[in-house]
């Protein structure tokens, strides 16, 4: 698996990253791991958008999924005609989401350039993946994705707070992309997100081996929240960055 970083800002873009987005890649076959704001015009500089075959949305708050919108013209006034249909997993409720944010009626809505699909229960096969979902912690329905491939696994919270599902989602997970949006010490709003520390508490006791921080929004300091993740994880933490590519 490869696995690129588009974009790591959390809440909303930052000056130098999108929101959500993460292209994934194995066997010819290419997956995005959330569409948040700003993500489809990044997304152009590691791939061409229409080698898409699969958008997975963790939940349906704009910064994981608001440029579904732009992809939608994209694929539907492409010169030479519509892309062809693509799956889009999510949450219940995503293709009405989606339509709503785009001012369209709920019928046809977008359904004619995405095969909207509800994240089935369990585990479930999509191209060369295999995917485990968990419904996890969060103000609205929200799903940590656990993607596993030729053996190697990479787990990705999306946005939780504090979780048992988040840590067996992670168990034994080679890449651990985990989510930090709350300082130490400072946010202490539960069931939203997690700190750097807690971040790292949930890959040691997942027994991940690597562990990377994302969804900082613009206001935090990255090095503050890194310094709050080290000394609590016993394998490596770094920071999540745009153009950041991982191979598994």
């Amino acid at each position: 698996m490869k696995l690129t970083v588009v974009g790591c800002s959390g809440s909303f873009p930052g000056p130098a990253s999108p929101a959500s987005c993460y292209l994934l890649e194995a066997d010819g076959y290419k997956v995005l791991l959330d569409m948040g704001s700003g993500a489809l015009g990044t997304l152009q500089q590691y791939t061409d958008v229409y080698d898409i075959d699969a958008v997975l949305l963790s939940h349906l708050h704009a910064d994981h999924c608001m440029d579904l919108c732009g992809y939608y013209v994209a694929r539907k006034y492409r010169p030479g005609g519509p892309a062809p249909r693509i799956p889009v997993l999510g949450p219940a409720g995503s293709a009405d989401r989606m339509a709503r944010a785009y001012d369209l009626p709920l019928d046809p809505g977008m359904h004619d350039e995405f095969d909207f699909q509800v994240f089935p229960s369990g585990s479930f096969e999509l191209g060369p993946f295999r995917i485990t979902t968990d419904l996890l912690v969060h103000p609205i329905d929200a799903y940590g994705l656990r993607i596993e491939q030729d053996h190697k696994v990479l787990t990705y919270s999306g946005d939780t707070g504090i979780c048992d599902g988040l840590v067996r989602l992670a168990k034994d997970s080679d890449l651990f992309l985990c989510e930090a949006s709350f300082h130490d010490g400072r946010d202490d709003a539960p069931e939203i997100h997690l700190n750097g520390r807690e971040a790292a508490e949930h890959a040691n006791r997942a027994a991940a081996h690597r562990l990377v921080l994302t969804h900082i929004p613009p206001w935090n300091d990255p090095e503050r929240t890194l310094g709050e993740a080290q000394g609590f994880f016993d394998g490596p933490v770094e920071l999540a960055k745009p153009g950041a590519v991982y191979t598994l």
